[in-house]
């Protein structure tokens, strides 16, 4: 059997103490990358990640690899403040909005608002336009539902436990049609806003994550509805992850965001 080897305790060990030279090497893996290096099945690769990830061993960024965590001495415990997060995203984001000429803007959560913190206007005379500085319900927002999705159902609770506020044009009325919603949006890896922070706007959001994994903001592209089409959905996406994965790399060894 493929995985026999790690049906016991010696076995696990082994494999564990395995995947973390290979972790060393500093080389991003996937799932699927571990069990093949590993020889193992893939719910065993997943299972020996999900550990080393717990003990700080491995962290996990937007494109759904696992790197070094903090706990291989490959962080520094210099904290990350907004400053610190803006001079980071400064270059991906650049590079992202000559990318897809739309509106591109970093954000990071407050309770149970968003707050925009920079952003890049779009090109086109129809645009969205920025809005750093300003807060709006999380719930309803693409980089907003991206970082709500990745907290505990328990955190989730406190965050919202007077209830959702209520957002004229946002479907979302109830924690219960937030948790459903949010389940959608882990699966997919990015969060999604049709015409629910304000009429006539689509927008799109990835997570970023600290270097041991946390939420410490998000990146969004933002765009007229008029102008968005399903079919580039994909690769919008995908340019979000790599700015996402980008930006993350300046980020690491550093942890969440405080205020200046």
């Amino acid at each position: 059997m493929r995985n026999a080897d790690v049906s016991s305790p010696l076995g696990s060990v082994d494999k564990a103490l395995q995947l973390l030279l290979l972790l060393r090497g500093g080389e991003p893996m996937s799932v699927k990358d571990t069990a093949q290096r590993l020889d193992v099945a893939p719910s065993t690769a997943h299972r020996l990640l999900t550990a080393l990830t717990h003990r700080g061993f491995a962290a996990q960024g937007s494109d759904r690899r696992y790197r070094p965590g903090p706990a291989l001495g490959e962080t520094s415990t210099e904290p990350l403040t907004l400053g610190r997060l803006r001079e980071a995203a400064h270059e991906p984001m650049a590079a992202l909005h000559a990318q897809v000429s739309e509106t591109v803007q970093l954000m990071i959560l407050r309770g149970g608002n968003i707050q925009f913190v920079d952003g890049l206007e779009g090109r086109a005379n129809l645009r969205v336009g920025v809005r750093i500085g300003d807060q709006m319900p999380a719930f309803c927002s693409s980089g907003g539902k991206a970082m709500l999705a990745e907290l505990s159902p328990v955190d989730l609770e406190q965050v919202y436990r007077g209830g959702l506020p209520p957002w004229p044009s946002s479907p979302i009325t109830s924690l219960a049609q937030l948790k459903r919603h949010l389940t959608a949006t882990r699966r997919a890896g990015f969060g999604t806003n049709f015409e629910e922070t304000e009429r006539g706007v689509v927008g799109l959001g990835v997570c970023l994550h600290s270097d041991t994994g946390q939420p410490v903001g998000a990146v969004t592209i933002a765009m007229p509805r008029a102008r968005f089409q399903e079919a580039d959905m994909h690769g919008y996406v995908t340019a979000l992850r790599e700015c996402a994965q980008a930006i993350q790399d300046r980020l690491r060894g550093r942890r969440a965001p405080t205020t200046d």
